[in-house]
């Protein structure tokens, strides 16, 4: 009788990566990692699964009906969906044995249970760097944000983005200025929707949503219509009617003065009114990085400053400011437009060792001087053809195949082919390993870290 067995299937919005994509992707979070690393902060890591009242603490709304929710016992409980709350509850936790300020990065699993589509996930990687203060936070770690995007960037080898910045102060001021203070969180998520549905969807549920006038409406639009070089002279029109407005104003100047001795180039970031960022949290600085050929995916790394995130889990006053970047999505756009680097080596190893003997001694000392000088290497040790394992090298992208034969152990030598080329040698294991190296460096030479040379 045979087995009712169930169909296989892959969840739609989660992502399961075959094993060249999944070192293409490792690839790319180590190269998160090592950037993030340069700027002085260190690795962190959380639990999937938080206390519901703990993930809903700052809000609810459109977060509950995305959250993956569920009980255990008498345990209400959620999957975090996002990577903020969750550290401003382990920092309120900690905060006492932590050093401050506190410089963290994770990378790790979220989950938002909202309609995939192309690009959006319900389960995804988010990378992100926070810097939390204890007490009060100097606005140098703001402006040092975008030197930490523009450098993660440009590790990745990529070049045609734009990182746009904003102060959530200009527009709470501004707001304040037109009487629309009570209203302002709900003008704040319609403005930072503007480029998804333009500026006259935007005007409309201003006046017929949320009750602002038609003039007030005329003039955030036209504030908003400003970009780039314009913003600073057009803000500067309005200063010392809002004191909140005058300290965005103020401090939007010091991040963009703080750019070129940061080392970022002019022109990469840009003032943009428009961006305002959904969330209510954000108090200061906000930032979106966008891919200039691929404005339909919308922002890939984006944050701000926050004052009180951890107001809900203590008294203590722990500021911050941070970003993360979308890495799964960043990844599926690379990868659905061929970006990806073919001529890097995505093989789980640099050489296949095949043992022709049945004294394996010789194959596993060789294996053990290569990984000793970084080489990664595999014994095949199973009981196939040497066509057969070649084949296998060769199926993985494996460059180069090793053999261990009775001459081979005889005369103390290793033959080692590159698959590539075809050239084969038999030297010894020190010569062999450094003709391996040698081969790996000129492999890599010229390859952007990720990137396809001529994407």
């Amino acid at each position: 009788m045979s087995k009712d067995l169930t169909a296989p299937r892959t969840l739609s919005g989660f992502q399961e990566l075959l094993p060249v994509p999944q070192r293409q992707m490792d690839r790319i979070a180590q190269i998160l990692r090592q950037t993030y690393e340069l700027y002085g902060f260190t690795a962190l890591d959380g639990p999937a699964i938080e206390d519901s009242r703990v993930l809903l603490a700052k809000g609810g709304g459109e977060t509950e009906k995305q959250i993956y929710r569920f009980q255990h016992g008498h345990d209400d409980l959620a999957l975090r969906f996002d990577l903020t709350v969750p550290l401003a509850k382990y920092v309120a936790l900690h905060w006492h044995e932590l050093t401050f300020p506190f410089r963290r990065y994770q990378i790790g699993k979220v989950w938002r249970g909202e309609r995939a589509q192309r690009g959006r996930f319900r389960e995804f990687y988010q990378a992100d760097i926070d810097v939390i203060g204890d007490g009060s936070l100097s606005i140098l770690n703001e402006a040092e944000i975008p030197a930490v995007i523009y450098k993660t960037f440009t590790s990745l080898g990529l070049e045609r983005f734009q990182i746009r910045i904003n102060d959530r102060r200009i527009l709470n001021g501004f707001y304040g200025m037109l009487g629309l203070s009570d209203r302002a969180p709900d003008i704040l998520r319609t403005v930072d929707k503007i480029d998804k549905i333009g500026p006259e969807k935007v005007g409309q549920i201003l006046r017929e949503d949320l009750s602002v006038e038609a003039g007030a409406a005329g003039e955030i639009l036209d504030l908003l219509s400003h970009r780039g070089d314009e913003v600073l002279p057009a803000l500067e029109a309005y200063r010392g009617r809002d004191p909140l407005f005058d300290q965005g104003l103020d401090g939007l100047r010091t991040v963009l003065g703080s750019l070129s001795a940061f080392g970022v180039p002019a022109g990469r970031v840009v003032p943009d009114l428009s961006i305002a960022r959904g969330l209510d949290y954000y108090t200061g600085t906000v930032y979106e990085t966008v891919l200039l050929d691929h404005p339909e995916i919308g922002s890939v790394c984006s944050g701000g400053r926050y004052d009180d995130l951890a107001g809900h889990y203590t008294d203590r006053k722990l500021p911050g400011v941070g970003i993360s970047i979308g890495l799964t999505r960043l990844f599926y756009i690379l990868q659905d437009q061929g970006m990806l680097d073919p001529g890097l080596i995505d093989a789980p190893a640099d050489v296949l060792i095949v043992p022709m003997t049945e004294d394996l001694s010789g194959a596993v000392s060789f294996a053990t001087l290569l990984r000793d000088q970084g080489v990664r290497a595999q014994i095949h040790a199973e009981k196939k053809k040497p066509k057969q394992k070649i084949a296998y090298a060769d199926k993985l992208g494996i460059p180069y195949v090793a053999f261990f034969g009775e001459d081979e152990a005889a005369s103390g030598t290793v033959t080692c082919k590159d698959l590539s080329t075809g050239e084969q040698t038999t030297l010894d294991p020190a010569a062999t390993a450094y003709r391996i190296r040698a081969g790996l460096s000129a492999r890599t030479a010229g390859h952007r870290p990720i990137l396809d040379r001529g994407a």
